[in-house]
């Protein structure tokens, strides 16, 4: 029998979703929000337990998930700059491979749609771009406002589909899909506030509510037409293929379209058990923003208080509706890839680039909390050939995403990337590749202003999570016996914070970063 191209290597499907708490789907021990396709995928692999972010930002994650590298050594360490150029990135050794590659939803590895983050520093930079001007505002929404070319090769990419907003603004090339698809542009490119079109709309929030527009517009549903898409076209041209399929969903505004809006009722939604913690030997930064309102919400992305609890109840039952929308949606997917014949021979893995307080500590959003609700993920990965229904306590972290996979479609790794390859854990869940994660967590100065601290490192161990920051605050939490991270062990147990202190500095030695500029071996 002939071996075609696509069955040659295995293709992937990297499904991401955007600010998704690590116990938000079903697969991770949730009862109330319905995932049976996400389930049906951790069925398939194996389970992450304990799997955490690099950083607990948008940027900075994605880019540590597309290179396999911590913020500090590709440098995206904030949403105020887009990742380098030419940095290398596991999708680019596909693409060499003779792999499709696609990028169908939320990119985030330029700042084009948190361009508010960036702020002058009235100084001559520390290095000056090589690049032509341009290179870094694919991601700006008013380059698909007229005629636009995408450029051929995008960190790895050959085809991108973006949708670069959140909420019911749309706006990339997801705008455009929808007004092709007969959307009202009043409807869909609309402002992140209050004036926004909804049918619905929280009196306690305005970033909670239904929009005017048919789900078929929405984000989620884009997203799924993309992917399925771009997966027919690769298999037409009978070549191996890698699709990004990365949802914006559940990130705030939790704007569910139609019946996705209503599907859990507030009034049934349990609050975390942390909801009334005072923080009394908290981080400073945090006890003055659980004391904040909605109402006194700095900007539209910007953290503030859980004191409403009727707020945050609601905040839960639309973010499940939002988050069985992509469900729905994924099974979409799946059942396309079926129907190909390609899903025994394709790696499916789900995740998201960071979660969620929701209420905990009595907090929303996120930002410089270095607590669970923000740094762990869900995460699963379905590999052809690899053990099924196993769910594994070993540490992973999103920077091993890019060692795992090209290893899975038998490619070498590149000179600097720090993640571990989790392809041991997927022979056999009891085995772990890794001892510790880092987690950095850096706001520049001339955003902080102030008000927050501007760097934060976090240390996680199987049996510690240990924090400090550059205002020489901390906190340690003992991860067996306090998973709500509720006693700060800091001077109650100074043994173990000395035990902690020790492990971080050996993690930030192991982390600095030698591969930049590195000389590399000559074409034979």
């Amino acid at each position: 029998m002939t071996v075609t191209a696509s069955e040659s290597r295995p293709n992937v499907l990297f499904v991401i979703t955007d600010q998704q708490r690590a116990d938000h789907a079903g697969f991770m021990g949730n009862e109330v929000v319905r995932t049976p396709n996400l389930d049906a995928i951790a069925a398939r692999g194996t389970v992450f337990e304990s799997a955490w972010v690099a950083n607990p930002v948008c940027m900075p994650n994605r880019s540590s998930i597309m290179t396999g590298r911590v913020p500090s050594a590709h440098g995206v360490i904030f949403n105020d700059r887009s990742l380098d150029w030419n940095a290398n990135t596991f999708v680019r050794q596909l693409r060499a491979a003779g792999y499709r590659t696609g990028l169908l939803g939320k990119s985030h590895l330029q700042h084009g749609m948190s361009r508010n983050s960036v702020i002058d520093i009235h100084a001559e930079p520390a290095v000056r771009s090589p690049y032509e001007p341009g290179w870094d505002q694919i991601e700006e929404y008013e380059r698909y406002l007229d005629s636009f070319d995408d450029p051929d090769d995008f960190y790895g990419f050959d085809h991108i589909q973006l949708a670069i907003d959140h909420g019911a603004r749309l706006s990339g090339h997801h705008l455009r899909w929808a007004l092709d698809q007969g959307g009202r542009l009043e409807e869909l490119l609309v402002p992140y506030s209050a004036e926004s079109p909804a049918l619905d709309r929280s009196e306690r929030w305005w970033q909670l509510y239904r929009p005017t527009y048919s789900p078929e517009f929405h984000s989620t549903s884009f997203v799924t037409d993309r992917s399925i898409a771009f997966i027919d076209d690769a298999v037409a041209q009978d070549k191996p293929w890698f699709a990004y399929c990365s949802y914006p969903d559940p990130h705030h505004p939790m704007a569910a379209p139609g019946e996705w809006y209503d599907r859990h009722r507030a009034a049934d939604m349990e609050l975390p058990p942390t909801i009334n913690d005072t923080m009394e030997d908290g981080l400073t930064h945090l006890q003055r923003i659980r004391t904040l309102s909605a109402e006194q919400q700095r900007h539209w992305v910007a953290s503030f208080g859980a004191g409403d609890h009727d707020l945050v109840r609601e905040a839960i039952a639309i973010t499940y509706g939002l988050i069985e929308m992509v469900d729905d949606s994924v099974g979409r997917i799946l059942a396309a890839i079926e129907g190909h014949g390609q899903i025994d021979n394709t790696i499916v893995v789900f995740t998201s680039d960071h979660g969620d307080m929701m209420g905990d500590h009595g907090l929303m959003l996120k930002g410089f909390m270095p607590y669970r609700g923000t740094h762990q993920v869900p995460m699963t990965i379905a590999a052809p050939g690899y053990q099924s229904g196993a769910r594994s306590s070993s540490l992973a972290s999103s920077t091993d995403f890019a060692p795992t996979i090209l290893e899975l479609c038998g490619l070498d790794a590149y000179d600097g990337i720090q993640g571990r390859s989790l392809i041991p854990v997927l022979e056999d869940e009891v085995v772990t590749v890794r001892d510790h994660v880092l987690i950095e967590d850096d706001c520049p100065a001339a955003v902080a202003a102030g008000r927050f601290t501007e760097k934060i490192r976090t240390l996680v161990t199987p049996e510690l999570r240990y924090t400090r920051t550059d205002r020489h605050e901390e906190l340690l939490f003992d991860t067996v016996a306090d998973h709500d991270e509720t006693t700060n062990l800091v001077t109650r147990d100074p043994a173990r914070r000395a035990v902690a202190v020790e492990a971080m500095m050996d993690a930030l030695v192991e982390a600095d970063d030698q591969a930049r500029g590195a000389p590399v071996a000559a074409e034979a």
